[in-house]
């Protein structure tokens, strides 16, 4: 079997004609496919993965109890990419649909990032401070609690409970989170209706 080798510049036709260097130069490379160490288009040397150079933080998913880990990773101060962590004992990398979209509500043009408040009977929305808002939760709230509070039944038992606030929990709080609303509404507030959407 001989070795092939490409046609040297002047290469001529077999009647000892010259190519045309058009032709000389399209024979050239194509004679040398499959003899070049890297394969590769300057497109594919550029590109990059996304999270190249980006500091990795390990999470867990806010939403259900099951406790899945996440790798989020951060450059420039901004949440770039979270995914399932691979080296997980509990979900190996995986997530649910819920888990997929995590990033989707950590990153999002359309979250609220200010307060929103409508007055009653009002047709629009105000914008308020947090402090503010902050303030009228806290008089609302012990407002109903006093109106409602029931020390005892009528029959003497001692309860200490009011049944004129309810709490609903959302899917993205943490252990921590649903922690002290327990203790807060039903040891501090004496809320019997306590309950939490990923339950529901």
């Amino acid at each position: 079997m001989q070795e092939r080798t490409s046609l040297p510049v002047g290469a001529r036709h077999p009647q000892g004609v010259p190519l045309p260097d058009v032709l000389q130069s399209v024979v050239s490379q194509i004679m040398e496919v499959g003899s070049r160490v890297q394969p590769f288009s300057v497109e594919s040397v550029e590109k990059a993965p996304r999270i190249r150079d980006a500091k990795l933080f390990h999470s867990v998913c806010p939403y259900c109890a099951v406790g899945c880990s996440l790798n989020v990773y951060v450059k420039d101060g901004k949440v770039i990419d979270i995914e399932g962590d691979p080296n997980s004992p509990i979900n190996r990398g995986t997530l649910c649909p819920k888990g997929s979209a995590t990033f989707q509500y950590t990153v999002n043009p359309s979250r609220l990032t200010q307060v929103l408040y409508r007055a009653p009977y009002s047709d629009h929305w105000e914008t308020k401070s947090l402090d503010w808002a902050m303030e009228q939760i806290a008089q609302r709230v012990k407002k109903t609690r006093d109106e409602t509070f029931v020390e005892r039944l009528p029959d003497g038992r001692e309860v200490n409970h009011t049944l004129g606030i309810a709490s609903l929990g959302g899917a993205t709080l943490d252990v921590e989170e649903n922690y002290l609303m327990k203790k807060l509404f039903s040891g501090g507030f004496g809320i019997v209706s306590i309950e939490n959407q990923a339950r529901i």
